[in-house]
């Protein structure tokens, strides 16, 4: 279990790493370009302009969002940054609960099944599972779907139907923050816009200046165009696409058990059930059969626990 974590502080790293020198990159060429054309980097050092553009931003990202919203947005970004999405042991919680589940229903009366489903936090078998427990919208998924399965009534293409329905829903969700940084990236440059037109208002009331004053209150004004224009797409819109993907990878557990429970209806054994669900994962994060067979099989996952 320590070597799993390692493994994951090292991914979470090895993202920020990724994010640190993406910006680096960005930056670099910019102004490196910038003074390699003979202009004074010191010039772009315009604080105020920066309070205006984040400063109204900010404001309106507020004010376009509910306080739950705004919340999710920055557990979204910290997400993104740190690659949180699920990882190969994750998905084989998610089987090994699916099958542990689908051989209670099969073998088993059906109020004893209620029992892990009415409390699954009590049951031996989802406790087996703690990352799986942790997400209770995937623990409420598993458990709604595992009820309607042994009441027996409801048909497979209706089953199916209400989880996509479902999965839209919570995809819906899941991506609301996307959608308001995407908000916050395309307004970006007209507010740059705005700080450079504040700008041009405080150089036109030095018009009796000196030309070389007059100069550098305008470039001044300019940097606020060119703030706008960088955050929104050097920072915003690509941290923006990376919590829309990031979020996207993690609802991919769903469309798991929705293929694992729809199999077990259509009358496949639990392993072969399994291997539906196992189908649906991302190939750099698929186990093999084996491992899978492992992993669910009595005592695997023990044997799963001493390996990592």
């Amino acid at each position: 279990m320590g070597g799993l974590c390692c493994d994951r502080n090292i991914q979470g790293g090895g993202a920020v790493v990724n994010f640190v020198i993406g910006l680096i990159v960005a930056l670099g060429c910019m102004l490196g370009g910038y003074a390699a054309l003979g202009g004074h980097l010191m010039v772009l050092v315009q604080p105020w302009e920066f309070v205006i553009i984040c400063g109204a931003s900010l404001g309106t990202f507020i004010v376009a969002n509910p306080m739950s919203t705004i919340k999710d947005s920055g557990k979204a970004a910290m997400e993104a940054i740190l690659d949180k999405t699920p990882k190969q042991k994750d998905f084989l919680d998610v089987l090994g609960l699916c099958h542990a589940m689908m051989r209670e229903m099969r073998a088993k009366p059906r109020n004893e099944v209620e029992a892990h489903i009415d409390n699954p936090t009590e049951s031996a078998i989802f406790q087996a599972f703690p990352s799986v427990l942790a997400d209770q919208s995937l623990t409420a998924f598993i458990c709604d779907y595992c009820r309607l399965i042994i009441i027996g009534n409801a048909r497979t293409h209706e089953i199916e139907a209400l989880m996509d329905e479902e999965i839209q829903t919570v995809t819906y969700d899941q991506l609301k923050a996307y959608h308001a940084l995407t908000a916050v990236g395309d307004g970006l440059p007209a507010l740059g816009i705005v700080a450079a037109v504040l700008g041009v208002i405080k150089a036109m009331g030095a018009l009796d200046q000196s030309p070389e004053l007059l100069g550098g209150l305008i470039g001044a004004a300019l940097v606020g165009t060119f703030a706008g224009i960088f955050i929104s797409y050097g920072i915003v819109s690509p941290l923006a696409q990376k919590v829309k993907t990031t979020r996207q990878k993690k609802l991919r557990v769903y469309v798991l058990v929705k293929q694992a429970l729809l199999a077990f209806m259509n009358g496949a054994m639990p392993q072969i059930a399994v291997e539906f669900g196992r189908k649906t994962i991302p190939a750099k994060e698929r186990p093999t059969i084996d491992v899978v067979e492992n992993a669910t099989s009595p005592g695997g996952g023990d044997a799963q626990k001493e390996a990592a």
